[in-house]
């Protein structure tokens, strides 16, 4: 079988690499790829026309999709008049993600357990109300932004700073969530689904904030590791009674076209789990440490939410802890620059993992060309051993401006 992964990112190395140890696979591309993927093809990820023409002339027969914003611009849709397989929501299912708003009002109407949320169609009312709760919420543009768009606010002054800088960036008539701030512990679920059964992947735990100690601007994860110590087999029942049973049959009741990958941004409260976000696609950097710790043959967990077997596969895992650290640009989230020439790959040792994401490969040099632009990572029996040994590695690793947060999976070691 031939398979077009969609993107350039950390995850999309990371499916093209478990793919490829699939007998199933005979070829896999990545559209367009980095510096790090194999038979990369240069096409921009929204322009359907181009993969379309792309995937009859080679007959790929399955398509991976990466990113959200293919999938929210109705890439599902779009191949429904082919034979081809597109593995990920349609379009009015992937507004789960593509719209906050949605998502809120999907979760309070199937009795998924989140957290009490407005929504706001203009910044000065939004700002009266946060003046109310004097500044303790969270604040989501409605729309997609990388993961940049959310904003965890303790004050006032923090509250009104976020919304100078949505208005900013999208002016006074913008639509925004202003949530409850729920406090605990994060935790990621990524459930294989095929709009009625579902299978999970280990728990994992995301780090979004740039600085140590959850500090800094939101960014589109600066690290990750699975499993979990605090998932226990109680807290997992709760999850699935509370949060993924109710959705999946919400996904079924709202006759959504819903087979792919359905993303759980919980936070374990006092009070028990409850969704942060939806997302419709495996997670970055989650991916890049619940695909090797999966000890099974993703082609076939993939299409088995295509033929009706999901229902019964078996799923297993790999021992130990998972981390990944991510490498980034200095001055990511914000402005950066890149170009920068990367060097020491080779002398990291053959079993850790380097998924690549921003960047290039250029006169068979590897340079820099994104804010996130590799992710190191090992696995160890133990999680302190797996920590201690991706930043020896991350050290072997050089570039001009590279950054990374100093304590990824230190929450719960």
């Amino acid at each position: 079988m031939k398979i077009a992964v969609i993107g350039s990112g950390g995850r999309e190395h990371a499916i093209a690499w478990k793919l490829n140890q699939s007998e199933l696979a005979e070829k896999v591309f990545v559209i367009p790829g980095n510096g790090g993927t194999e038979n990369n093809v240069p096409i921009y990820v929204n322009d359907f026309d181009e993969i379309k023409k792309f995937c009859k002339l080679e007959k790929i027969e399955l398509i991976i999709v990466g990113p959200e914003d293919p999938l929210v611009n109705g890439i599902v849709d779009y191949f429904s008049d082919t034979s081809i397989k597109v593995f990920g929501p349609d379009k009015a299912a992937a507004q789960l993600e593509g719209s906050k708003i949605s998502a809120k009002k999907f979760m309070k109407k199937y009795g998924v357990s989140t957290g009490d949320f407005e929504e706001f169609n203009k910044i000065n009312s939004a700002m009266k109300f946060i003046k109310k709760i004097k500044g303790n919420c969270v604040i989501k543009y409605d729309g997609l932004a990388a993961g940049k768009g959310v904003y965890v606010c303790s004050t006032i002054k923090e509250a009104e700073d976020a919304l100078i800088e949505l208005k900013e960036k999208y002016g006074e008539d913008v639509h925004l969530l202003v949530e409850e701030k729920l406090i605990g512990s994060e935790l990621s679920i990524l459930a294989f689904t095929d709009g009625e059964n579902y299978q999970v992947l280990l728990p994992s735990q995301d780090h979004k904030q740039l600085l140590d100690g959850d500090k800094g601007p939101n960014t589109g994860g600066m690290g990750a590791f699975c499993p979990v110590p605090f998932y226990t087999e109680d807290l997992k029942k709760l999850i699935e009674e509370e949060i993924i049973k109710p959705t999946i049959a919400g996904l079924k009741k709202e006759n959504f076209n819903y087979k792919g990958v359905i993303y759980f941004g919980l936070m374990i409260t006092k009070s028990g789990p409850k969704v942060l976000e939806y997302n419709v696609r495996l997670g970055d950097p989650e991916t890049e440490v619940v695909l090797p710790a999966f000890k099974g043959d993703l082609l076939e967990l993939v299409l088995s939410c295509f033929d009706g077997t999901l229902k019964d596969f078996k799923i297993e895992f790999n021992d130990g802890y998972f981390v990944d650290v991510v490498l980034a640009s200095g001055g990511y989230p914000k402005a950066y620059q890149k170009g920068y020439e990367i060097t020491g790959l080779e002398d990291v040792s053959d079993e850790t993992l380097i998924f690549h994401a921003g960047t290039k490969k250029t006169n068979s040099k590897i340079i820099t060309n994104g804010g996130r632009v590799l992710n190191i990572i090992v696995n160890r029996k133990t999680l302190e051993k797996a920590i201690d040994k991706v930043y020896n590695e991350c050290e072997l690793i050089k570039f001009e401006g590279k950054y990374y947060r100093g304590d990824i999976g230190t929450r719960n070691s």
